[in-house]
Protein backbone atom coordinates (compact mmCIF):
# COMPACT_ATOMS: atom_id res chain seq x y z
CA UNK A 1 0.00 0.00 0.00
CA UNK A 2 1.21 3.57 -0.87
CA UNK A 3 1.99 5.77 1.90
CA UNK A 4 -0.60 8.67 1.67
CA UNK A 5 -0.65 12.40 2.72
CA UNK A 6 -3.33 14.74 3.34
CA UNK A 7 -3.56 18.70 3.76
CA UNK A 8 -2.79 18.11 7.53
CA UNK A 9 0.77 16.44 5.87
CA UNK A 10 1.73 19.86 3.59
CA UNK A 11 3.18 22.66 5.00
CA UNK A 12 2.79 25.69 2.64
CA UNK A 13 3.55 28.09 4.50
CA UNK A 14 7.31 26.42 3.35
CA UNK A 15 6.91 28.04 0.09
CA UNK A 16 7.42 31.28 1.57
CA UNK A 17 10.18 33.53 0.48
CA UNK A 18 10.87 31.11 -2.40
CA UNK A 19 10.42 31.96 -6.26
CA UNK A 20 8.34 29.39 -8.19
CA UNK A 21 9.14 29.19 -11.84
CA UNK A 22 6.83 27.74 -14.43
CA UNK A 23 8.37 26.55 -17.46
CA UNK A 24 5.74 26.07 -20.14
CA UNK A 25 2.13 27.61 -20.10
CA UNK A 26 -0.01 25.05 -21.60
CA UNK A 27 -2.76 22.87 -19.94
CA UNK A 28 -0.90 22.20 -16.42
CA UNK A 29 1.42 25.08 -16.85
CA UNK A 30 -1.03 27.32 -16.88
CA UNK A 31 -3.27 25.36 -13.79
CA UNK A 32 -0.17 25.05 -11.92
CA UNK A 33 0.96 28.49 -12.41
CA UNK A 34 -2.68 29.90 -11.73
CA UNK A 35 -3.36 27.83 -8.76
CA UNK A 36 0.14 28.70 -6.93
CA UNK A 37 -0.83 32.58 -7.56
CA UNK A 38 -4.45 32.07 -5.80
CA UNK A 39 -2.75 30.26 -3.11
CA UNK A 40 -0.38 33.36 -2.28
CA UNK A 41 2.72 32.34 -3.88
CA UNK A 42 5.62 33.80 -5.64
CA UNK A 43 5.17 32.83 -9.40
CA UNK A 44 6.24 33.22 -12.94
CA UNK A 45 6.01 31.62 -16.18
CA UNK A 46 9.21 30.66 -18.37
CA UNK A 47 8.29 31.26 -22.06
CA UNK A 48 10.66 31.20 -25.36
CA UNK A 49 10.28 34.27 -26.60
CA UNK A 50 7.59 34.75 -28.88
CA UNK A 51 5.15 32.32 -27.70
CA UNK A 52 1.83 32.77 -28.33
CA UNK A 53 0.92 31.96 -24.83
CA UNK A 54 2.68 35.16 -23.42
CA UNK A 55 0.29 37.73 -23.72
CA UNK A 56 -2.38 35.35 -22.48
CA UNK A 57 0.05 34.60 -19.50
CA UNK A 58 0.17 38.14 -18.63
CA UNK A 59 -3.60 38.78 -19.15
CA UNK A 60 -4.11 36.62 -16.38
CA UNK A 61 -1.98 38.42 -13.89
CA UNK A 62 1.11 36.26 -14.19
CA UNK A 63 4.71 37.59 -14.40
CA UNK A 64 6.63 36.04 -17.68
CA UNK A 65 10.03 35.73 -18.60
CA UNK A 66 12.10 33.91 -20.49
CA UNK A 67 12.47 30.20 -19.95
CA UNK A 68 16.44 31.09 -19.39
CA UNK A 69 15.36 34.25 -17.05
CA UNK A 70 12.58 32.31 -15.07
CA UNK A 71 15.19 29.35 -14.30
CA UNK A 72 17.57 31.79 -13.07
CA UNK A 73 15.15 33.92 -11.14
CA UNK A 74 12.97 30.88 -9.32
CA UNK A 75 14.18 28.26 -6.52
CA UNK A 76 11.87 25.89 -7.50
CA UNK A 77 11.86 25.36 -11.43
CA UNK A 78 9.18 23.24 -12.61
CA UNK A 79 8.79 21.61 -16.02
CA UNK A 80 5.34 21.64 -17.98
CA UNK A 81 6.44 21.73 -21.66
CA UNK A 82 6.26 18.51 -23.72
CA UNK A 83 8.48 14.83 -22.63
CA UNK A 84 9.81 15.25 -26.50
CA UNK A 85 11.07 18.89 -25.93
CA UNK A 86 12.61 18.40 -22.44
CA UNK A 87 15.80 17.26 -22.84
CA UNK A 88 16.40 20.12 -25.18
CA UNK A 89 15.19 23.40 -23.22
CA UNK A 90 16.90 22.04 -20.33
CA UNK A 91 20.23 21.97 -21.13
CA UNK A 92 19.85 25.16 -23.32
CA UNK A 93 18.24 27.38 -21.03
CA UNK A 94 17.26 25.73 -17.54
CA UNK A 95 20.75 23.90 -16.97
CA UNK A 96 22.97 26.69 -16.51
CA UNK A 97 20.50 28.72 -14.43
CA UNK A 98 20.25 26.01 -12.05
CA UNK A 99 21.96 27.06 -8.23
CA UNK A 100 22.95 24.49 -5.35
CA UNK A 101 20.16 24.34 -2.92
CA UNK A 102 17.18 25.06 -5.74
CA UNK A 103 14.51 22.53 -6.61
CA UNK A 104 13.65 21.06 -10.01
CA UNK A 105 10.24 19.52 -10.38
CA UNK A 106 8.26 17.59 -13.01
CA UNK A 107 4.59 16.83 -13.64
CA UNK A 108 5.73 13.32 -15.35
CA UNK A 109 9.25 10.99 -15.02
CA UNK A 110 10.03 10.71 -18.73
CA UNK A 111 13.53 12.53 -19.05
CA UNK A 112 14.60 11.39 -15.99
CA UNK A 113 13.55 7.71 -16.11
CA UNK A 114 15.29 7.60 -19.41
CA UNK A 115 18.30 9.89 -18.60
CA UNK A 116 17.54 11.95 -21.20
CA UNK A 117 17.65 14.79 -17.94
CA UNK A 118 20.88 14.49 -15.66
CA UNK A 119 20.24 16.63 -13.08
CA UNK A 120 23.89 18.55 -10.77
CA UNK A 121 24.49 16.62 -7.47
CA UNK A 122 23.05 19.92 -5.38
CA UNK A 123 20.00 20.54 -6.27
CA UNK A 124 15.95 18.67 -5.24
CA UNK A 125 14.87 16.65 -7.72
CA UNK A 126 10.79 15.86 -7.11
CA UNK A 127 7.83 15.25 -8.98
CA UNK A 128 4.21 16.58 -8.41
CA UNK A 129 2.00 15.02 -10.82
CA UNK A 130 -2.14 15.79 -10.55
CA UNK A 131 -4.12 12.87 -11.86
CA UNK A 132 -6.04 14.53 -14.35
CA UNK A 133 -5.92 17.21 -17.33
CA UNK A 134 -4.53 21.08 -16.60
CA UNK A 135 -8.08 22.02 -16.90
CA UNK A 136 -9.78 19.82 -14.29
CA UNK A 137 -6.26 20.91 -12.16
CA UNK A 138 -7.70 24.37 -12.43
CA UNK A 139 -11.94 23.87 -11.88
CA UNK A 140 -11.63 21.60 -8.99
CA UNK A 141 -8.93 24.35 -7.49
CA UNK A 142 -11.19 27.28 -8.15
CA UNK A 143 -14.25 25.10 -6.93
CA UNK A 144 -12.66 24.26 -3.45
CA UNK A 145 -11.38 20.76 -4.35
CA UNK A 146 -8.67 19.15 -5.68
CA UNK A 147 -7.47 16.45 -8.16
CA UNK A 148 -5.32 13.69 -6.55
CA UNK A 149 -1.70 14.10 -7.04
CA UNK A 150 1.37 12.05 -7.07
CA UNK A 151 4.88 12.86 -4.99
CA UNK A 152 8.30 11.41 -5.78
CA UNK A 153 11.88 12.27 -4.58
CA UNK A 154 14.34 11.45 -7.35
CA UNK A 155 16.74 13.76 -5.16
CA UNK A 156 17.45 15.07 -1.92
CA UNK A 157 20.29 17.17 -2.22
CA UNK A 158 18.93 19.88 0.83
CA UNK A 159 17.38 17.19 3.20
CA UNK A 160 13.94 19.20 2.44
CA UNK A 161 12.91 17.41 -1.22
CA UNK A 162 9.51 16.33 0.37
CA UNK A 163 8.65 19.46 2.49
CA UNK A 164 8.67 21.62 -0.87
CA UNK A 165 7.15 18.59 -2.87
CA UNK A 166 4.05 18.29 -0.36
CA UNK A 167 4.02 21.98 0.15
CA UNK A 168 4.40 22.85 -3.65
CA UNK A 169 1.07 20.05 -4.25
CA UNK A 170 -0.98 21.75 -1.55
CA UNK A 171 -0.22 24.71 -3.43
CA UNK A 172 -2.14 23.85 -6.50
CA UNK A 173 -5.18 21.80 -4.18
CA UNK A 174 -3.83 18.59 -4.68
CA UNK A 175 -3.32 17.82 -0.55
CA UNK A 176 -7.27 18.43 -0.63
CA UNK A 177 -7.87 15.27 -2.38
CA UNK A 178 -4.69 13.04 -1.15
CA UNK A 179 -0.99 12.67 -2.41
CA UNK A 180 0.43 9.21 -2.99
CA UNK A 181 4.20 8.58 -2.61
CA UNK A 182 5.80 6.75 -5.34
CA UNK A 183 8.94 7.15 -7.32
CA UNK A 184 9.85 8.35 -11.13
CA UNK A 185 10.58 4.99 -11.91
CA UNK A 186 6.98 3.75 -11.16
CA UNK A 187 5.10 7.08 -11.83
CA UNK A 188 6.74 6.96 -15.24
CA UNK A 189 6.27 3.18 -15.95
CA UNK A 190 2.56 2.59 -14.65
CA UNK A 191 1.79 5.94 -17.02
CA UNK A 192 3.39 5.11 -20.14
CA UNK A 193 1.75 1.52 -19.56
CA UNK A 194 -2.19 2.43 -18.68
CA UNK A 195 -1.94 4.90 -21.66
CA UNK A 196 -1.08 2.66 -23.77
CA UNK A 197 -2.74 -1.12 -22.71
CA UNK A 198 -6.16 0.85 -21.76
CA UNK A 199 -6.91 4.64 -21.72
CA UNK A 200 -5.39 5.84 -25.01
CA UNK A 201 -4.38 2.47 -27.38
CA UNK A 202 -6.44 -0.10 -25.66
CA UNK A 203 -9.68 1.93 -25.59
CA UNK A 204 -9.82 3.66 -28.96
CA UNK A 205 -8.77 0.47 -30.62
CA UNK A 206 -11.85 -0.84 -29.00
CA UNK A 207 -14.00 1.36 -29.74
CA UNK A 208 -12.96 1.76 -33.70
CA UNK A 209 -13.57 -1.89 -33.90
CA UNK A 210 -16.84 -2.01 -32.61
CA UNK A 211 -17.65 1.31 -34.87
CA UNK A 212 -15.68 -0.82 -37.96
CA UNK A 213 -18.11 -4.18 -37.19
CA UNK A 214 -21.22 -2.24 -36.71
CA UNK A 215 -21.13 -0.35 -40.27
CA UNK A 216 -19.88 -3.39 -42.19
CA UNK A 217 -23.05 -5.00 -40.71
CA UNK A 218 -24.80 -2.88 -42.34
CA UNK A 219 -26.04 -0.23 -39.38
CA UNK A 220 -26.08 3.55 -39.53
CA UNK A 221 -22.51 5.26 -39.12
CA UNK A 222 -24.77 7.58 -37.04
CA UNK A 223 -25.81 5.02 -34.72
CA UNK A 224 -22.25 3.02 -34.70
CA UNK A 225 -21.02 6.16 -33.20
CA UNK A 226 -23.60 6.61 -30.18
CA UNK A 227 -23.61 2.93 -29.31
CA UNK A 228 -19.76 2.52 -29.58
CA UNK A 229 -18.17 5.82 -28.72
CA UNK A 230 -20.41 8.71 -27.80
CA UNK A 231 -22.05 6.45 -24.48
CA UNK A 232 -18.00 5.52 -23.45
CA UNK A 233 -18.23 8.56 -21.34
CA UNK A 234 -21.72 7.85 -19.47
CA UNK A 235 -20.04 4.33 -18.36
CA UNK A 236 -16.63 5.77 -17.47
CA UNK A 237 -18.29 8.79 -15.41
CA UNK A 238 -20.10 5.71 -13.42
CA UNK A 239 -17.24 3.63 -12.67
CA UNK A 240 -15.49 6.65 -12.20
CA UNK A 241 -18.60 7.78 -9.05
CA UNK A 242 -18.63 4.55 -7.92
CA UNK A 243 -16.61 1.76 -9.54
CA UNK A 244 -17.91 -0.98 -11.82
CA UNK A 245 -20.65 -2.07 -9.37
CA UNK A 246 -22.22 1.44 -9.97
CA UNK A 247 -22.18 0.94 -13.43
CA UNK A 248 -23.46 -2.00 -13.48
CA UNK A 249 -26.34 -1.02 -10.88
CA UNK A 250 -27.07 1.80 -13.28
CA UNK A 251 -26.80 0.28 -16.65
CA UNK A 252 -29.76 -2.63 -17.06
CA UNK A 253 -29.13 -6.12 -15.84
CA UNK A 254 -29.35 -6.83 -19.81
CA UNK A 255 -26.32 -4.80 -20.46
CA UNK A 256 -24.51 -6.92 -16.90
CA UNK A 257 -25.32 -10.14 -18.32
CA UNK A 258 -23.96 -8.90 -21.75
CA UNK A 259 -20.82 -8.16 -20.28
CA UNK A 260 -20.05 -11.13 -18.05
CA UNK A 261 -21.13 -13.35 -21.57
CA UNK A 262 -19.20 -11.07 -24.25
CA UNK A 263 -16.52 -9.19 -22.85
CA UNK A 264 -14.00 -12.19 -22.25
CA UNK A 265 -15.25 -12.92 -25.73
CA UNK A 266 -13.99 -10.17 -27.15
CA UNK A 267 -11.05 -9.63 -24.27
CA UNK A 268 -9.53 -13.09 -24.07
CA UNK A 269 -8.29 -12.54 -20.59
CA UNK A 270 -5.06 -14.82 -20.72
CA UNK A 271 -4.00 -13.66 -24.38
CA UNK A 272 -4.79 -9.62 -24.20
CA UNK A 273 -2.61 -10.05 -20.34
CA UNK A 274 -0.01 -11.65 -21.76
CA UNK A 275 0.13 -9.12 -24.98
CA UNK A 276 -0.08 -6.05 -22.11
CA UNK A 277 3.13 -7.50 -20.76
CA UNK A 278 4.58 -7.46 -23.74
CA UNK A 279 4.07 -3.82 -23.93
CA UNK A 280 5.02 -3.34 -20.55
CA UNK A 281 8.14 -5.20 -21.07
CA UNK A 282 9.19 -2.34 -23.89
CA UNK A 283 8.66 0.67 -21.37
CA UNK A 284 10.86 -1.00 -18.91
CA UNK A 285 13.60 -2.09 -20.98
CA UNK A 286 13.43 1.60 -23.06
CA UNK A 287 12.21 0.31 -26.05
CA UNK A 288 9.48 2.44 -26.21
CA UNK A 289 11.54 5.52 -25.15
CA UNK A 290 13.90 5.36 -27.58
CA UNK A 291 11.54 4.80 -30.42
CA UNK A 292 9.38 7.55 -29.33
CA UNK A 293 12.99 9.94 -29.13
CA UNK A 294 13.99 8.51 -32.88
CA UNK A 295 10.45 9.24 -33.83
CA UNK A 296 10.90 13.15 -32.79
CA UNK A 297 14.51 13.09 -34.22
CA UNK A 298 13.63 11.96 -37.57
CA UNK A 299 10.60 14.42 -38.17
CA UNK A 300 7.36 12.26 -36.93
CA UNK A 301 6.76 10.48 -40.27
CA UNK A 302 4.95 7.52 -38.29
CA UNK A 303 3.50 9.67 -36.00
CA UNK A 304 2.10 12.35 -38.38
CA UNK A 305 0.92 9.48 -40.84
CA UNK A 306 -1.03 7.61 -38.09
CA UNK A 307 -2.96 11.11 -36.69
CA UNK A 308 -3.78 11.49 -40.69
CA UNK A 309 -5.17 8.22 -41.15
CA UNK A 310 -7.25 8.72 -37.63
CA UNK A 311 -8.59 12.10 -38.56
CA UNK A 312 -10.20 10.61 -41.62
CA UNK A 313 -11.71 7.75 -39.72
CA UNK A 314 -15.32 7.21 -40.71
CA UNK A 315 -15.74 7.50 -36.60
CA UNK A 316 -14.24 10.55 -36.09
CA UNK A 317 -16.17 12.60 -39.33
CA UNK A 318 -19.63 11.10 -38.43
CA UNK A 319 -18.92 12.20 -35.11
CA UNK A 320 -17.45 15.78 -35.81
CA UNK A 321 -21.24 15.88 -37.56
CA UNK A 322 -23.09 14.37 -34.64
CA UNK A 323 -21.40 16.66 -32.18
CA UNK A 324 -22.03 19.89 -33.51
CA UNK A 325 -25.53 19.42 -32.49
CA UNK A 326 -24.62 17.95 -29.20
CA UNK A 327 -22.30 20.41 -27.50
CA UNK A 328 -22.54 23.41 -26.02
CA UNK A 329 -20.30 26.87 -25.53
CA UNK A 330 -16.77 25.78 -23.55
CA UNK A 331 -17.29 22.16 -23.77
CA UNK A 332 -15.84 21.91 -27.22
CA UNK A 333 -12.90 23.28 -26.16
CA UNK A 334 -10.53 20.78 -24.08
CA UNK A 335 -8.65 23.26 -22.06
CA UNK A 336 -11.92 24.86 -20.79
CA UNK A 337 -14.47 21.88 -20.96
CA UNK A 338 -16.13 22.06 -17.60
CA UNK A 339 -16.26 18.72 -16.02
Amino acid sequence: MGKMYYEKDCDINYLNGKKIAIIGYGSQGHAHAMNLKDSGCDVCVGLRAGSKNWAAAEKAGLKVMTVADAAKWGDVVMILINDEVQAEVYKRDIEPNLEEGNALAFAHGFNIRYQQIVPPKGVDVFMAAPKGPGHTVRSQYVAGKGVPCLVAVEQNATGNAYKTALAYIAGIGGARAGVLETTFHDETETDLFGEQAVLCGGVVDLMRCGFEVLVEAGYSPENAYFECIHEMKLIIDLVNKGGVAMMNYSVSDTAEYGEYVSGPRVIPHEETKARMRAVLSDIQDGTFAGKWIAENKNGRTFFNSKRLQLAKHQMEEVGAELRKNMLWGDDADPDTASN
